[in-house]
């Protein structure tokens, strides 16, 4: 298989707002060991344009999104510079293709986590604390209509992030009970509670580390970790505005023009 082309192919999806057909349409059995490596062979391209990766997102976390997309086990891609908006910067819809928005935990990295083995209380010890974020994903593969290799290979369907401007140090959290409200256009849309991602949002971190390590890849002090929505992904088109509320760490409005 061309990991090359394919992510290639992917990348300018992604750069002309122009979604192609399902992998695994043509390719049925492509595993998600062959999916990661074409993202792999993706960042690779991104890094030789000038972009930088300041941390991972993980995805598929929450029941709600497994069950949107038919899926039974997360998933990861890489965060790129290019990525991310300031807090008050609106997001451009003519620049995606279909944006869905999420509401989700960022921990913010001060050590360096490698698995094989690593665990919660890990995750608790290389945080340096949480920030409230929104996740905006949308796949390159047309209609949404992906299975879990299409995703992976798709970077995870990442497109852009925006952090709140708070940092909670995660020892004063019950990550777990954390309660979360998302608004659309000023109404309620979704709600949740950290529970939902993984069982436990510093699980879902875990688990990331441990993935990573069969590809000799390692979390990196400074990263910004975006563990995973704690519902269903809604959708966005220009002229919405959303808010997310998280108790104890505040509010992050978003608007999409």
């Amino acid at each position: 298989m061309d990991y090359q082309t394919i992510a290639a192919e992917l990348l300018e999806a992604e750069a002309t707002q122009t979604p192609v057909d399902a992998l695994t349409d043509a390719n049925p059995e492509l595993s998600v060991e062959e999916a990661y490596r074409i993202q792999l062979a993706g960042v690779a391209m991104k890094l030789q344009q000038g972009c930088k990766v300041v941390g991972k997102k993980i995805g598929l976390t929450s029941k709600g999104m497994q069950q949107l997309l038919g899926v039974n086990e997360p998933d990861y891609g890489h965060l790129f510079d290019r990525m991310l908006l300031l807090e008050g910067e609106p997001c451009r819809r003519d620049e995606l293709i279909w944006p869905r928005i999420e509401g989700e935990f960022a921990f913010i990295l001060k050590e360096r986590l490698k698995g094989p083995g690593v665990n919660i209380a890990d995750v608790y010890r290389a945080t340096t604390g949480i920030m409230p974020a929104f996740e905006i994903v949308d796949s390159r593969i047309r209609d949404w209509k992906i299975k879990l290799p299409d995703t992976v290979a798709d970077n995870a369907s990442s497109a852009r992030f925006v952090l709140g401007s708070r940092l909670v140090p995660i020892n004063e959290l019950d990550l777990r009970h954390t309660g979360m409200v998302l608004e659309k256009n000023g109404e309620m849309v979704n709600n949740g509670a950290g529970a939902a991602v993984w069982g436990h949002p510093a699980a879902a971190v875990a688990w990331l580390a441990n993935k990573l390590a069969a590809f000799d890849i390692a979390l990196e002090p400074g990263e910004i970790i975006l563990s995973g929505a704690l519902t269903a992904a809604v959708d966005a088109e220009a002229g919405d505005v959303f808010t997310v509320s998280f108790h104890t760490l505040g509010s992050l409005n978003l608007k999409f023009v």
